[in-house]
């Protein structure tokens, strides 16, 4: 399976988890690889792609840092180095699009898109590769896309942007009301408040899809922020969603995925390290949504593993 990565996804001088965590994923992969994944480098998005989904003044903001205010509209302090930065990893997000056609199954290990808008970005989401990467599949074909966003807050810049658009499906579940809206023709927004409901949630509107002709392709927005160990609450997450919980969120949809034949690719979304929330905890939590996957790629690997 490829899990597409380049060291310029950390580039940005602004250290935070969204502009650390694929790094430190990556570290945990040359540590502890995990059979059958294949970090690729992607090619970063050019100017005229992001055009399709952002406003000319927004990109030339990113670009140069002026208008300053416009620049760190998603919430970081603007260096050089963004542009880089946020143009590989949004290029990890399309090509992961495009691979899963071909090949079933792809990923990146990209972060910070759903709440980034037309004219400026939003909860450290600087360009909305979901959005992008959903244009470029129809464009290489794919009859209908699903966007599943299980980030713990709302895809309302997602939403803004192909929320519409009759090709695309967007099915958003969270447990926190940011970046909320009221979806549009045949979307669904759940905000969940308790977490006995988060998974059954999952699995009823995965039902109900199924009713729908088959999409070409599922975009699955991994956040593993709902993330919230007992006695745990706070925006963003609920006490016991587990890693427990998480993990069969994943087993589920991945399933789900290969059930129905529906080619997925997937990016990391949201986790923040926390007081109670270390950095390899969060690492191992995002391993989990490679890990599951990485079984469905090719399943006759976990024979090969045992040999």
């Amino acid at each position: 399976m490829k899990l597409f990565y380049s060291p310029d996804y950390a580039l940005s001088d602004t250290d935070f988890d969204t502009t650390r965590k694929a790094s430190w994923v990556a570290r945990s992969l040359a540590e502890r690889p995990i059979f059958g994944i294949e970090l690729v480098a992607p090619e970063p998005v050019t100017e005229e792609d992001l055009l399709l989904i952002h406003q000319p003044p927004y990109v030339r903001a990113v670009q140069t840092g002026e208008p300053r205010s416009l620049a760190q509209s998603q919430g970081f302090e603007w260096d050089a180095k963004l542009w880089p930065t946020t143009t590989a990893s949004t290029g990890g997000a399309v090509v992961a699009a495009l691979t899963a056609l071909k090949e079933g199954v792809a990923g990146s290990l990209s972060i910070g898109l759903h709440h980034a808008c037309s004219d400026r970005g939003n909860g450290f989401c600087t360009f909305n590769g979901l959005a992008l990467a959903a244009l470029k599949a129809l464009d290489a074909r794919a009859v209908s896309v699903l966007i599943l966003d299980l980030d713990a807050h709302c895809g309302g810049g997602t939403h803004s942007l192909i929320g519409n658009h009759a090709a695309i499906r967007h099915t958003d579940i969270s447990v926190s009301r940011f970046d909320g809206y009221v979806p549009a023709s045949r979307n669904t927004l759940d905000v969940v408040t308790s977490a006995d409901h988060y998974l059954p949630t999952i699995r009823q509107r995965l039902q109900e899809l199924e009713t729908e002709s088959p999409f070409g392709l599922c975009l699955y927005n991994a956040g593993m922020d709902p993330y919230g160990p007992e006695g745990e609450s706070g925006p963003g997450r609920l006490p016991d969603i587990s890693a427990e919980r998480l993990r069969e969120r994943e087993e589920i949809v991945f399933d789900w995925c290969r059930r129905r034949r529906i080619p997925v690719a997937f990016v990391l979304a949201g986790g923040y390290v926390e007081r109670y929330l270390s950095q390899e905890a969060l690492v191992n939590l995002h391993r989990m949504t490679l890990e599951a996957a990485r079984r469905i790629s090719v399943p006759a690997l976990e024979s090969e593993e045992e040999m």
